[in-house]
């Protein structure tokens, strides 16, 4: 066992050397296709969490598969009798070994819970399977850096618990009742969550705002039935024409969300961050939009594409039906029409008071002989980090060690909602560090994962556990 003073160098070159076994043991979580939206797959999902629990136990956590009502949970410890006196840091990690359907499976190059690495133009090795880097790849480079600490010294620098589920990928419905059960066991001073990603394949990124999300879905009824359009025609009220007349005046002209007192609570970017966003969306711009096949930004008027990514709100319709949708022609003036509706949130904004804003603003033009109805409501709210926090600090750090370059404080469009959950719950703010790129391939078909971003990933996480464990 080698000394304290020496333990990163041995831990780093340890994970150097056990790469070969530690792909290998990846390779078996990859096999197993724990697909948790299809009740075809409860028993792989069963097999994965097990394999979660065993490989914890190897590393030496005390683990176990804890039962839910979907899929289970998996819960380790790995903890050190501190010095009298002494507290050492304790983190939550949280990842998922559910995956994603593999549809439409004609469409992968090789089968997709046959992982193997092949070569790509622009990133060299990537590892290739459903999962490699959602969230599979992600969670064993957290394993592999416990792994190597563990065998280099006998422990950890700071204690750990882990927590896989295994409902990430269809809304996690059993998270809440077990957060609520297990919540006093789950507690640290922070969490730590490798579901994110880099802002380029060679340079690292800690997330540090995640926008919130509120949705639902309306529906315009207007005659008593479907309606033959030569006879109706004119007089009768089309669900489909009011509905879209609705939705089309939720933009003004600047592409500002219309609905009155959407903007109350949001508040603008602190200097230093627009003027370090600015700088990036010079780089980032134009790719990020050539690379969808397009030239101009659509957004929110006065602010950078990056900026209406992280840090801006808005309004989207994900998808719109009404009359008839099949072959042919058949001439009706539908019943109901109906449209399904997202709102991206950013810190400060309450998502039941978007949902009562957009619900007022249909009532308020909705036509006199269609009658309103919302379904499907569901929301969480925006996530912000202090970026001044020590933690925070220490795994910039970290991280600008071991890829040589800053780490860049970035924003997420997305959401992730157990990181609220961990805040409102367990009262615990998260780190939210990942090494995946833009073009892995999330829930499409071939879904990669860079090897260097495998390789460094464990690395970091060596690095980060060291830096952590010395505040």
């Amino acid at each position: 066992m080698t000394r304290q003073t020496d333990r990163l160098p041995t831990v780093l070159q340890t994970l150097e050397s056990s790469e070969p076994a530690a792909l290998e043991r990846l390779f078996e979580l990859l096999r197993i296709d724990s697909v948790s939206t299809d009740p075809t797959f409860k028993d792989r999902c069963a097999e994965a969490a097990a394999w979660c629990a065993k490989t914890l136990t190897d590393i030496g956590f005390a683990a176990s598969v804890r039962p839910t009502k979907g899929h289970p949970m998996v819960v380790g410890h790995l903890k050190a009798v501190a010095a009298p006196g002494q507290k050492r840091p304790h983190v939550l990690f949280y990842g998922h070994y559910d995956v994603q359907p593999v549809e439409p499976l004609a469409e992968w190059e090789y089968p997709p819970f046959e992982p193997r690495v092949t070569e790509d133009p622009k990133n060299g090795p990537v590892i290739r399977a459903r999962g490699a880097q959602d969230n599979k790849g992600q969670l064993c480079t957290f394993l592999e850096a416990c792994r190597a600490w563990k065998t280099v010294t006998g422990g950890l620098p700071v204690d750990v618990t882990v927590l896989i589920e295994g409902e990430e990928e269809c809304g996690s419905p059993s998270l809440p009742g077990f957060l609520a059960e297990a919540g006093k066991e789950l507690k640290a001073d922070f969490a730590l969550v490798c579901d994110t990603g880099q802002w380029d394949k060679d340079t690292p990124a800690i997330a540090t705002q995640l926008r919130g999300l509120a949705g639902c879905e309306v529906f315009l009824k207007g005659p008593s039935r479907d309606l033959h359009s030569g006879l109706y025609g004119g007089p009768a009220i089309n669900p489909i024409r009011a509905l879209t007349a609705i939705l089309g005046q939720l933009w003004d002209d600047k592409g500002r969300v219309a609905i009155p007192g959407f903007y109350d609570d949001v508040a603008e970017l602190p200097p230093e961050q627009k003027a370090q966003w600015l700088a990036l969306d010079k780089l980032d711009s134009q790719r990020f939009l050539a690379d969808i096949g397009l030239t101009q930004s659509a957004g929110e008027q006065g602010y950078s594409v990056i900026e209406q990514k992280w840090s801006r709100p808005t309004a989207e319709i994900n998808g719109i039906t009404g009359g008839y949708q099949g072959a042919g022609t058949k001439t009706v003036i539908p019943s109901i029409a109906s449209a399904k509706l997202t709102f991206r949130l950013v810190p400060g904004q309450d998502p039941d008071r978007v949902a009562e804003g957009f619900r007022a603003f249909v009532a308020a033009r909705l036509p006199k002989d269609c009658t309103v109805s919302f379904h499907g409501e569901r929301g969480s709210p925006a996530v912000g980090f202090d970026i001044t926090q020590p933690y925070m600090k220490a795994a910039a750090g970290a991280l600008k060690d071991e890829w040589g370059r800053d780490a860049l404080m970035i924003g997420m469009g997305g959401s992730i909602p157990i990181v609220q959950s961990f805040r409102e719950v367990l009262g615990m703010n998260a780190l939210l560090i990942g090494f995946g790129c833009d073009d892995d391939r999330l829930h499409a078909p071939n879904e990669k994962y860079n090897m260097t971003s495998f390789t460094k990933g464990a690395r970091s996480w060596a690095r980060i556990l060291e830096r952590l464990g010395q505040q």
